[in-house]
């Protein structure tokens, strides 16, 4: 009964961000600043050619690796939350690195394999001294060179975010499993299950963490993630009411 109630809404009745608001979601960054920063200022002119509302940013997580300044883009996000209404959400990059930064040897091996190269030389690490470095002086080397405000901001982020009709995790969620119990490894790292699932969750699901060339438009979930380090295209949704619509670098 509750599964068929769910299909009837989510066929009948399209989710709806509250009246008073303008929503934007931005999805994996992965260390592109110049990007990040084309989009805000897309961004900002969307916004200002529509009627005044309030306005909420949410970034789906997934701030450093890969791309070139991981740094750069934790400082803008910083900034962007200091200024205005934002919420921003933790991803499986941003648990890796904060693990790595204390030492953990099993987060300092993955840190290494998913783009860690690249955020630490965008904190000041040399080419020389990554490639010499040992796993624990690679975490001396975070630990002493990532700003203190970096970490705080990283360990603040959110897990989900719900918002009218509207769930927005990094990853996504386990089907079948309320908002209110989901794990934080499901919210950070679920693929398959979650992709697959064809049926109404509890609420519509924003989401990033799995890259496809173009949006993931499904009938209970939106997937955001259009590998902004390998394709260059950063997207966001906008949303207002019961409308969506999509921007990108």
């Amino acid at each position: 009964m509750i599964r068929s109630l769910f299909r009837k809404r989510a066929a009948t009745s399209p989710p709806r961000v509250p009246d008073d608001v303008r929503l934007y979601a931005i999805g994996d960054i992965h260390g592109c600043d110049a990007l990040f920063r084309a989009l805000l200022e897309k961004i900002e002119i969307d916004d200002a050619a529509r009627p005044p509302k309030r306005t909420i940013f949410v970034l789906l997580g997934d701030f450093v690796d890969r791309g070139p300044d991981s740094a750069g883009v934790v400082e803008r996000a910083i900034a962007l939350s200091i200024a205005g209404n934002v919420r921003s959400l933790a991803g499986n990059h941003e648990e890796v690195f904060l693990l790595a930064c204390e030492g953990n040897p099993a987060a300092l091996r993955m840190f290494a394999r998913i783009g860690g190269r690249e955020t630490a030389l965008s904190y000041g690490m040399s080419t020389e001294q990554y490639e010499s470095a040992d796993y624990e002086e690679l975490a001396r080397w975070l630990g002493a060179h990532v700003p203190a405000a970096h970490v705080q901001f990283l360990r603040s982020l959110e897990n989900v975010i719900q918002i009218g009709d509207y769930v927005f995790v990094h990853a996504g969620i386990r089907p079948g499993v309320a908002l209110a119990d989901q794990k934080i490894s499901d919210l950070r790292w679920i693929r398959g299950d979650f992709l697959r699932h064809g049926d109404a969750h509890e609420k519509f699901v924003i989401h990033g963490h799995t890259i496809t060339t173009e949006v993931d438009s499904q009938c209970n979930r939106l997937g955001i993630d259009t590998g902004a380090y390998e394709s260059g295209r950063l997207t966001a949704v906008g949303m207002e009411g019961d409308q969506r619509w999509f921007l990108s670098t």
